[in-house]
């Protein structure tokens, strides 16, 4: 066997499948990652993407001004749907979002070299998702310019949030997540600001990077103090990746409506999230990798874990939807068991067998290696189960709501321009907020990258 020759067996090439392609040295690594943002030109596709991605966030504004000149009734809700896109729409981007805490955070305290070239732009997905979330409580309310009702703040009308209301409850959560997240990723920053300070060519960007850069100087001093403060944050954002979509679930799970009223809904929903945000994190990275050429950084073991992430947290999310289907059953509740029935055939059942194809039977193609290895498929499999998890948020609230226990209280729901309008905007904001993110920050992080290197692993030594 010659030397640098992997030994035979599949477990023992799957093992030593790099996690950064051979050849790179601290100084490649630097330069190519720094280069993207300081001396590759802007290309024509960034310009048309980002005009294309603007140009729905400018229609989104639209829809939000016009929907506060008129009111919601220009949205498809009626009664008895009083949920409409706003909370689909809502929930679907918070579980988006977690995809990037889980792989910061919790990968990192167990220590898992392969998030390093993901976890930046994971980070940042993650903070976009929660941008474009938490617009939607605040306009399916109504009144928007009334939100400071949901802050405790010092009142002299005596008038303070309502604690027992699920909206104070996500008001709370999604503005801590955020919190944390922001720090979290800004933390993570520091160091490759400061790399980009020194390297920057323009007056303009010394400055700029150099403010945000905080006087970072590589001191041991200064690394101490990033990596305990950096251990504290993730500390903190690991119990956050279940909290946030569990308190998401309970304005579901603490009604009385059937469909709503069970405990599977909170570790249902979390796992939904991570699976929902993995997909997220695939239909980008492929992308990315293509374009600015970073195969050898985001290697195909990055795209096989994460598949295999999707397939376990596919498999919790059949099973939750089984489990739904047998409590409702079980209960021997005829309201509760006419449920499933008005969802496999009712009069949206097109909705519920085409989540099923989504996020259950395709998603089992992971099991095949073949598949797990093949970059296409990936990202077509990870497109289906972004759709598929946004259809089970409708079926969840639509098929729940539009049959209520009495008959002449029966209605149904079809979204308007409008409401197509808001979401498609939203998706403009995330896709904004990405290009600009690649154009002007490391999207990988440079000093975790050079970590992983064999001279780092010498030099520790």
């Amino acid at each position: 066997m010659s030397a640098g020759q992997p030994p035979s067996g599949s477990s023992e090439i799957r093992r030593l499948t790099p996690v950064l392609g051979p050849g790179h040295t601290f100084g490649s690594v630097t330069d190519k990652i720094s280069a993207i943002v300081l001396t590759r030109p802007t290309s024509l596709g960034w310009f048309v993407g980002f005009g294309i991605a603007f140009s729905l966030l400018g229609l989104m504004t639209v829809a939000i001004g016009w929907l506060i000149i008129k009111g919601t009734g220009i949205w498809g809700i009626n009664i008895p749907i009083g949920w409409g896109f706003a909370i689909v729409n809502f929930v679907w981007w918070i579980g988006i979002g977690h995809a990037g805490t889980l792989i910061s955070a919790i990968l990192f305290l167990l220590n898992q070299k392969w998030r390093t070239s993901i976890n930046r732009f994971a980070e940042a997905m993650t903070l976009f998702a929660v941008a474009c979330a938490g617009i939607f409580p605040l306009i399916h309310t109504g009144r928007p310019w009334m939100a400071f009702y949901m802050f405790p703040y010092p009142s002299t009308m005596g008038i303070w949030p309502q604690f027992r209301s699920p909206l104070i409850w996500d008001v709370f959560a999604v503005s801590t997540y955020g919190t944390v997240s922001l720090l979290f990723w800004f933390v993570g920053l520091i160091p490759d600001l400061a790399t980009l300070r020194d390297r920057a060519i323009q007056k303009p960007a010394k400055i700029i990077y150099g403010m945000l850069a905080m006087g970072w100087r590589g001191s041991a001093h200064h690394w101490h103090r990033y990596e305990t403060a950096y251990l504290l944050l993730a500390g903190l954002a690991t119990p956050l990746v279940v909290s946030v979509h569990t308190v998401v679930s309970f304005d579901f799970a603490v009604s009385i409506l059937p469909g709503w009223h069970t405990t599977i809904f909170p570790p249902y929903f979390v796992a939904g999230a991570i699976y929902s945000g993995f997909a997220m994190v695939l239909t980008l990275a492929i992308p990315i990798r293509a374009v600015y050429n970073l195969e050898d950084f985001i290697t195909m073991r990055h795209l096989e874990n994460m598949a295999k992430v999707m397939l376990v947290t596919g498999l919790i999310v059949a099973y939750g939807y089984a489990t739904e289907a047998f409590i409702a059953w079980y209960s021997g509740d005829k309201y509760e068991g006419f449920v499933p029935m008005n969802r496999m055939f009712g009069p949206y059942a097109v909705y519920y067998w085409a989540l099923i194809l989504c996020n259950v039977v395709i998603p089992q193609l992971l099991w095949l290696k073949r598949v797990r290895t093949s970059v296409p498929i990936l990202f077509v499999i990870a497109l289906v189960v972004n759709v598929g998890m946004w259809l089970e948020r409708f079926v969840i609230i639509v098929i729940s709501l539009h049959r209520d226990f009495l008959p002449s209280s029966w209605g149904r729901y079809a979204p308007t321009f409008w409401d197509w309008s808001t979401f498609l905007g939203t998706i403009g904001l995330f896709l904004s907020l990405l290009f600009l993110f690649l154009r002007f920050l490391p999207m990988i992080s440079i000093f975790e990258m050079r970590t992983i290197l064999p001279e780092a692993k010498v030099s520790d030594q």
